[in-house]
């Protein structure tokens, strides 16, 4: 402001300003509410346990507690006879467990009650918990990624990022790449060629984004790359916003072959040259498969320089049972969720 003369540059900067200032406040505010409400419902949890040790008295004494609690507090909601079941179930699932219980207040309380009821592995309830709480997981999306098994199939993935990727990136990017991606949104049949392939996914954007993580950007398809007097194009480039980085996907209908990922290091070494901007990290790929052969993927990307990783697709959720024992050891899961914060 200049006397009486409104400076629009320097007013549009407080005003901005003033926002995020407000939204900060408001997120904050947020955060407490929500955990000063699981730690009521963990206290309400608690002394429902405590007094029901030694007597006799179940559902008949609790739906009057319920009843008694929605009369003495007509305005808050919460204290059904079936919510202050599910309070004394979350203090009994977590009482024992220093590591998991600071964490439950992190999240709301929908989204406690999906991970405790659908998920009965802690390292697995950690995942979802650190998940929801890092990318900001709404209800649907946490649903709908416990039903396809992300837990599962992000330590299953197959990727070159502890040799290819700085350390300080590295459990970012391993939560990048799945070792399944599940496409049942698709309206394709069984045989379909690499353009249908592409088409149908760009006509769903906003699925394959979030089955992909939630956390990517989509740039365009048929990315065009001039190097020498020739032309180049990317099936998929996508962003990791917190990667900050690009992200070249190949769409592949057949079975995974060992010369998918040379041809992936000629592209990812072209964007680094020729689209990446001065502050974004290196580019990664992600192989996009029909199948694929764990042993083969292993051996093709064991030297290759480029950050590389080779997923698959279905259009159909499954995970094969014969995987079950390919999971890192606990040791290691740990290690992995540790570098979430």
């Amino acid at each position: 402001m200049k006397g009486s003369t409104l400076d629009i540059a320097e007013y549009s900067r407080l005003i901005r300003a003033i926002r995020e200032r407000i939204r900060s406040a408001q997120y904050s505010a947020l955060k407490m509410v929500n955990n000063e409400l699981i730690s009521l419902y963990w206290d309400i949890g608690r002394m429902i346990v405590e007094k029901q040790r030694g007597c006799t008295w179940g559902r008949s004494v609790v739906a009057r507690l319920a009843r008694d609690l929605q009369n003495d507090f007509p305005g808050m909601l919460g204290f059904s006879a079936q919510n202050l079941w599910y309070m004394r179930q979350f203090y009994i699932e977590y009482s024992g467990k220093p590591k998991l219980q600071p964490m439950v207040g992190e999240i709301g309380w929908s989204k406690n009650l999906i991970i405790m009821s659908r998920c009965k592995d802690d390292l697995e309830r950690e995942f979802y918990i650190r998940m929801t709480r890092k990318y900001g997981w709404s209800k649907n999306v946490l649903i709908h990624h416990v039903e396809n098994r992300s837990y599962e199939k992000t330590l299953l993935g197959q990727t070159n990022f502890d040799e290819t990727v700085p350390d300080k990136y590295q459990a970012q990017a391993k939560l990048a790449v799945k070792d399944e991606y599940i496409f049942d949104f698709l309206e394709l049949g069984s045989e379909h060629n690499e353009r249908e392939l592409e088409k149908a996914l760009i006509a769903k954007m906003e699925d394959f984004l979030r089955e992909m993580g939630g956390i990517f950007a989509f740039l365009g398809s048929q990315y065009r790359l001039e190097i020498g007097e020739s032309e180049y194009f990317i099936d998929l480039l996508l962003f990791h916003r917190h990667l900050k980085c690009l992200v070249a996907v190949e769409l592949k209908v057949t079975e995974f072959k060992p010369e998918h990922v040379g041809k992936m290091q000629f592209y990812l070494a072209a964007l680094d040259d020729l689209a990446r901007l001065p502050d974004e990290n290196p580019s990664i790929g992600i192989i996009l498969c029909k199948t694929k052969n764990r042993t083969i993927v292993e051996y093709a990307i064991r030297n290759s320089r480029q950050p590389v990783g080779v997923a698959q697709y279905t259009i159909l959720s499954k995970l094969p049972k014969k995987l079950a024992g390919h999971l890192p050891s606990p040791e290691q899961i740990e290690k992995l969720l540790g570098n979430l914060d």
